[in-house]
C-alpha cells in the first residue's frame, strides 16, 4: 500500500518543530533527580555508543534514565544460527521479554511500506529494505522457539502446557517520527500503534511510567506470576552462550550454537552464568589499558576468555594471552582451539613464550643451570631493547594471574601491545600469589607502563568456595597481608564476599607428628569413601615438600587406597571412583 495522502503533513511538521522546541526548553530546566536505581545497558553505553545510530543512542539513554534496576537491557546481540540481530532486548521479571528494532527514518523518506518491505528515499536514490516489524518478529520467534525447549521455562501441565511461563513481545521504535506525524498517515495499517514507540514518547521529559506502559503495551498477554531468579538466569544462559560457566562436562566457553535436537540435554539442572557485573564488564571493556582486580574465584579468567573471543573477530594482529600457571595456559589454549580462534589467540605460559621469542628471532638461549629462567627472561628483554625482537607484535595482550608476574616481566609484555590498539588487560589478585614469598605488589602499575587510572574494576564475589571456607581463609590471610593506599595505580587488598553457597566448616587438627598426620588423613579418606560414598577420585591431598608425599604414599598403601603421587606438583590424588 502507499503511505497515503500527504495533505496537512507540512502543517504537522511545523507544529512539531514548535512542540519539540518547547520540550527541549523543558528539558533544560529538569533536575537530575530521578530514581538513582536505574537500569544498566549491556554493554555499557560508553563502550558501544560509537557504533550506534543517533536514535539508538537516544533510546539507550532513555532506558537508563527511565527504567529501574530490575530491568535487564541488552544492545545488538545475536539470536539464532543466522546471527540475526535485534537492536534491543529487555527482560523484566514481572513483565517478560521484549525485543525492539530502532529506525531513524524520517516521514518524508518513506516512499512506500507493506508488511514485508519498505522503500526509502536515500541520498543514493530509492532503496528497499525489510519491514522492521517483520524483522523483529522473526528474531522473537527464533528466540522463543529456543527457550521453549527448556522444560524449566514452560508450563508442565494445564491449559498452557508447553508454552513459556512468561510473556514476550516485540515492536519498533521510530526515533524521528512523532506520534502526531504517525497518526497523520496510514502507517498504522502496517505498524500497529501498540507496537510502535514514537519520537516524542522517548524524550527526557516523558514520565517514566508513561514510557514503560508504552513498552509493555507491546505484549499480547500479561502474567501475574513473576519470573524467579533461577528462571532469569536460565533465560540469560540461552540468550548468551558466552556467559556460561563450566558445569559438569560443559565447556567454560560452550559452542554458541548447539544442535537444536540435543539442546535440552545440554541444559544443566543447575544453570551457572556470569553475574551481572561480570557480564557488563566482559561486554563493555573499551580501548586502552584495563585492570580487573578480583578476589579468587570471582570469574576473572572467564571474562578473559570472553574478551579473547570478542577481539578475535575485530583485530587483524594476533592476541597474546600469558599465564604463570602451565596447566591454566594449556586449558585456555584448548578452549580457544575448540572455539575456532586458536590461530588468532596465542596462549602461553610466560617462560614458554620467552623461549619462543628467542627461537623465532634466532637468539641464543641461555645454558641450563642456576637461574636459568631468570636468564631466559633477561635474554628476551635485552634482545627487545636492542631491536632484535620487535615490539608491538600483538593486537591485544592479556595477562592472567598478574600477581605472579615480576615488574620487569610486565614491562616487557606491555611493550608487545600494538600502539595503534593499546589493548591490554591485566587480571590480578593481590592475595593469591602461591609462587613467590612477596606479601603484596611492591610497585605501581604505571612504573611498568600500565596506564589504567580510572579503568580498574574490582570483583568481590567469590563463586568457587562456600561461605564457611571463604570466611576461614580470609581471617587467616589478613594476618599476613595489609591493605595499601587504595589508589587506582596500585592493586587493592579486597575483602571477598560469598556468593551464597554453604557447606561444612573447615577443621584444623593438630597432631604430634607428621607420620600421625599421614595415617589420620588416610583414615579420613577411607571413612568418607565408605560412610558417605564419596568417590576416591573426588579427593586429594596437597603438601609442602616431597618427603611429605612419601610418608602419605606409605600411609595410603597401608590402607589399600588407590592413589597417584604427583611429586612435581606436590599433590596426591586418588585414581578410582
Amino acid at each position: 500500500m502507499g503511505i497515503g495522502s500527504r495533505f496537512g503533513v507540512l502543517l504537522v511538521d511545523i507544529l512539531d518543530k514548535f512542540v519539540g522546541l518547547g520540550v527541549r526548553f523543558g528539558e533544560l530546566y529538569l533536575e537530575q533527580s530521578r530514581n538513582p536505581r536505574m537500569a544498566e545497558l549491556i554493554p555499557s553505553l560508553n563502550s558501544c555508543v560509537g557504533r550506534m545510530q543517533a536514535g539508538e543512542r537516544r533510546f539507550a539513554e532513555r532506558l537508563g534514565s527511565h527504567l529501574e534496576d530490575d530491568y535487564l537491557c541488552w544492545y545488538e546481540l545475536p539470536i539464532g544460527k543466522r546471527q540475526r540481530y535485534s537492536d534491543f532486548i529487555i527482560l523484566h521479571p514481572n513483565r517478560g521479554l521484549l525485543l525492539l528494532e530502532v529506525k531513524d527514518w524520517k516521514l518524508d523518506t518513506i516512499q512506500s511500506i507493506d508488511h514485508q518491505s519498505v522503500t526509502l528515499l536515500t541520498s543514493n536514490g530509492l532503496k528497499t529494505v525489510g519491514n522492521p516489524l517483520a524483522q523483529v518478529r522473526q528474531c522473537a520467534y527464533l528466540l522463543i522457539d529456543r527457550l521453549q525447549k527448556d522444560p524449566q521455562l514452560i508450563h508442565a501441565e494445564g491449559r498452557y502446557q508447553g508454552k513459556l511461563v512468561f510473556p514476550y513481545g516485540y515492536g519498533v521504535v521510530l526515533s524521528n517520527i512523532t506520534r502526531r506525524q504517525f497518526e497523520s498517515t496510514d502507517l498504522g495499517e502496517v505498524l500497529p500503534t501498540h507496537q510502535t514507540l514514537c519520537k516524542d514518547e522517548m524524550v527526557e521529559s516523558v514520565d517514566p511510567e508513561v514510557l514503560q506502559e508504552r513498552l509493555w503495551n507491546m505484549f499480547k498477554f500479561r502474567f501475574s506470576k513473576p519470573l524467579t531468579l533461577p528462571q532469569v538466569d536460565r533465560i540469560r544462559w540461552h540468550l548468551f552462550p558466552e556467559i556460561r560457566i563450566n558445569t559438569g562436562k560443559q565447556s567454560v566457553l560452550l559452542p554458541p550454537e548447539a544442535d537444536e535436537s540435543s539442546l535440552d540435554k545440554l541444559v544443566p539442572d543447575i544453570v551457572k552464568v556470569m553475574d551481572m557485573q561480570q557480564e557488563v564488564l566482559a561486554r563493555s571493556l573499551g580501548e586502552g589499558h584495563r585492570v580487573i582486580h578480583g578476589v579468587a574465584g570471582s570469574g576473572k579468567t572467564l571474562i578473559l576468555g570472553y574478551r579473547c573471543l570478542y577481539l578475535a573477530r575485530l583485530l587483524h594482529k594476533p592476541i597474546l594471552v600469558l599465564c604463570y600457571n602451565i596447566t591454566l595456559a594449556a586449558r585456555l589454549r584448548e578452549l580457544m582451539i575448540e572455539r575456532g580462534v586458536g590461530d588468532k589467540v596465542h596462549v602461553y605460559h610466560f617462560h614458554d613464550w620467552c623461549g619462543e621469542q628467542l627461537r623465532l628471532y634466532h637468539i641464543n638461549r641461555p645454558q641450563s643451570g642456576d637461574r636459568y629462567f631468570d636468564r631466559l627472561v633477561e635474554a628476551v628483554i635485552g634482545a627487545a631493547e636492542k631491536g632484535r625482537i620487535p615490539r608491538g607484535q600483538y593486537g591485544a595482550v592479556m595477562i592472567d594471574e598478574g600477581h605472579d608476574f615480576e615488574p620487569e616481566w610486565l614491562k616487557l609484555v606491555v611493550s608487545m601491545v600494538d600502539p595503534d590498539t593499546e589493548s591490554l588487560l591485566l587480571l590480578y589478585d593481590d592475595a593469591q600469589s602461591i609462587y613467590t614469598k612477596k606479601a603484596q605488589l611492591n610497585f605501581s602499575l604505571s612504573s611498568v607502563g600500565i596506564q589504567a587510572r580510572g579503568r580498574t574494576t574490582v570483583l568481590k564475589l567469590n563463586y568457587r568456595n562456600t561461605d564457611e571456607i571463604l570466611t576461614f581463609a580470609y581471617r587467616f590471610v589478613t594476618r599476613y597481608l595489609a591493605s595499601n593506599d587504595g589508589s587506582d595505580d596500585s592493586v587493592l587488598l579486597v575483602e571477598p564476599q560469598a556468593a551464597g553457597r554453604h557447606g561444612p566448616a573447615p577443621v584444623v587438627k593438630l597432631l604430634s607428628s607428621y607420620d600421625e598426620e599421614a595415617r589420620y588423613i588416610a583414615h579420613i579418606f577411607r571413612r568418607l569413601h565408605e560412610d558417605q560414598s564419596i568417590p576416591w577420585s573426588d579427593m586429594c591431598v596437597t603438601y609442602r615438600s616431597n618427603w611429605m608425599g612419601e610418608r602419605l604414599e606409605a600411609a595410603f598403601a597401608a590402607e589399600s587406597i588407590p592413589y597417584q603421587l604427583l611429586n612435581n606438583a606436590e599433590v596426591l590424588i586418588c585414581t578410582q571412583n
